[in-house]
């Protein structure tokens, strides 16, 4: 987490001093405030299973301190990626971790702001930092890749809900001797899906029109579907990063016709399967839909 100050932390009561003193800044100065806590081994452990971290990923560890995470996860996995860090000192230690872990082929360390470091190549991103520097990281968060995972030690990021989070108690979180609890959480950046979509089904042997219109707070996603002259309402939809999931029922005009449609969302295109069933009507086909350009958020 962080840079700077390297001494060991007392527990949750010097935290909560950090998160006041974050609060009190101005949020463009977070990063330098953040100080060097490093995140035990068994939640680098865990942080790279919920992440799903592998041999194809490409990691960047914002805050990197020693380097754990980055070398853990190239040792472990063979995955390649960077750390970026603000003290010299932690740069240094993290390339003689990687040289020592035979693993500096594959990772490198920089001594630079992660506000202004390039994330566009990242698959997975990883982080301990504090509330106020996720929240300000959020915005470049989600204009991500669809489908890039970050991953947080112990912050969230406010009202952008975790898709996973879980619960560790950790042998000494704030050196020998101590313990304590450690939160783990996930977000996968979900596709830019809000906005009126078209797209047209068969039904045997009639072809009809649909206008699709979804509304979207992050990942989760509601919204309506015209056809036929008829209105109802989506009653399931899941978007999990590029994948999005969509299930209705409207009458077609010999009764009502569940839609069950999947597929995966590329700036303004889905493309999928669909599966229509009801009392005459029991079919799958392609679909596609289009919707006309969106400002980025």
């Amino acid at each position: 987490m962080g840079t700077a100050i390297g001494v060991r932390r007392p527990g949750r009561l010097f935290v909560a001093a950090l998160v006041a003193l974050a609060a009190a800044l101005p949020a463009r100065a977070q990063q330098p405030s953040v100080p060097y806590v490093p995140t035990p081994q068994e939640v680098v452990d865990r942080m790279l299973a919920m992440g799903k971290v592998g041999k194809n990923d490409y990691l960047i560890d914002l805050g990197s301190g020693d380097g754990r995470i980055v070398v853990t996860a190239a040792k472990r996995f063979g995955t390649r990626g960077f750390g970026v860090d603000l003290n010299p000192a932690r740069i240094e230690e993290s390339v003689a971790n990687a040289k020592a872990a035979g693993v500096t082929d594959l990772v490198a360390f920089y001594q630079r702001d992660l506000f202004e470091t390039d994330l566009s190549s990242a698959t997975v991103i990883t982080m301990y930092l504090l509330p106020r520097v996720n929240l300000e990281l959020r915005p470049r968060l989600l204009n991500l890749r669809p489908g890039t995972r970050i991953v947080s030690h112990d912050f969230d990021m406010d009202d952008w809900r975790p898709d996973e989070r879980a619960e560790l108690d950790v042998k000494d979180k704030w050196g020998a001797g101590s313990s304590g609890k450690s939160s783990v959480y996930l977000w996968i950046v979900p596709a830019p899906v809000a906005g009126t979509w078209k797209f047209s089904l068969p039904a045997g042997a009639r072809t009809n029109e649909y206008e699709l219109t979804l509304e979207q707070r992050f990942q989760n996603v509601a919204g309506t579907v015209r056809v036929a002259g008829r209105t109802a309402k989506v009653t399931a939809a899941k978007l999990n990063g590029a994948g999005i999931a969509l299930d209705f029922t409207v009458d077609l005009g010999a009764g009502p016709v569940r839609h069950q449609l999947t597929g995966r969302a590329d700036a303004n295109a889905i493309a999928g399967r669909a599966k229509l069933s009801g009392t005459r009507i029991e079919s799958e086909a392609d679909w596609s839909a289009v919707r006309p350009p969106v400002e980025a958020r």
